[in-house]
């Protein structure tokens, strides 16, 4: 045949003849089954000899029937009647209780959610209240870090004003005892200069350095740094001086100053720290102190 005309196709075509064959013998054998659908049955009718009964035993035999005041067909009619109320009662009787129900069903669905609706405004309360809280705590943790920092500040400045004698108070209620005598009190003058080492004679004006504040000390050297600049005003320098009478720190611009330029603040800082008091060994460890530079134009 030209159409196997190869081996391969030969081949091929043996395969598939013997495929076949064997699925056709297996539809043969194994194929679908199926079931035949059963026989009808009648309807299993009581056995009887009348068209009406009652009762629960079953006569053998045929009973004599006793003459009817009504006549059969009316009592079908009377059957039919009856039943047709029946039906209008249980009617009634339905179309009363799904209204009942419809009722409960609402009330039910009400009250549902009126709970929710309680439990949500609980929940909210709640949150509230724990946020009034949170933000009273907060405000309580504030008040006492903003206590603890004034008492910090306060306990600082009262330390400095003991060291100062009572020089750094602002609100014209300073304590502390400044003089050479044995008495507590602020030995002076009140038109006086608080920088001056004097507390005698007459109230005066001056130019150049002066008004130290270190009670019980003696300058034993100064000197003064011209300024590069031509300004004038009075730069008020805070010193530390130890017991050896040597300036350890200087901070120029403290309270008292009348001119903040940086080209006067740094030959102030320089003119302090060129001061030198007695060496005393009895005087505290770091003294403070005030040095006080007046600049004039044309210096």
């Amino acid at each position: 045949m030209a159409f196997l005309d190869t081996k391969h196709k030969k081949n091929s075509f043996t395969i598939t003849t013997l495929l076949l064959s064997v699925l056709l013998l297996v539809l043969f054998y194994i194929g679908l089954t199926y079931m035949d659908p059963p026989e009808e049955n009648g309807i299993s009718v009581n056995f009887g000899t009348t068209n009406f009964g009652s009762g629960r035993v079953q006569p053998k035999e045929k009973i004599r029937s006793e003459p009817l005041d009504t006549p059969p067909e009316e009592i079908m009619q009377e059957e039919v009647v009856e039943e047709q109320v029946q039906e209008q009662v249980s009617e009634t009787e339905v179309v009363k209780e799904v209204p009942t129900e419809k009722v409960l069903t609402q009330e039910s669905e009400e009250s549902i959610k009126v709970k929710q609706q309680q439990k949500a405004k609980k929940k909210a309360d709640d949150a509230a209240k724990k946020a009034k809280a949170e933000a009273a705590r907060i405000a309580k943790e504030k008040r006492d870090a903003e206590e603890k920092i004034r008492k910090e500040k306060a306990a600082k400045k009262a330390k400095l004003d003991a060291m100062m004698g009572g020089l750094n108070k602002s609100d014209g209620t300073a304590s502390g005892s400044e003089g050479d005598d044995a008495k507590a009190g602020d030995k002076g003058l009140p038109n006086g200069n608080p920088y001056a080492t004097s507390y005698y004679g007459s109230p005066g004006s001056g130019s150049g350095t002066g008004g130290y504040g270190l009670n019980g000390r003696s300058l034993v050297n100064k000197g003064k740094v011209a300024q590069e600049c031509n300004e004038a005003g009075r730069v008020v320098v805070k010193i530390i001086v130890d017991r050896n009478g040597k300036v350890i720190s200087a901070t120029p611009g403290v309270r008292g100053t009348t001119n903040n330029n940086p080209c006067l603040l740094e030959p102030a800082k320089r003119t302090a720290f060129k001061h030198k008091w007695n060496l005393d060994s009895k005087a505290p460890s770091q003294q403070v102190g005030f040095v006080v530079v007046n600049f004039k134009l044309g210096e």
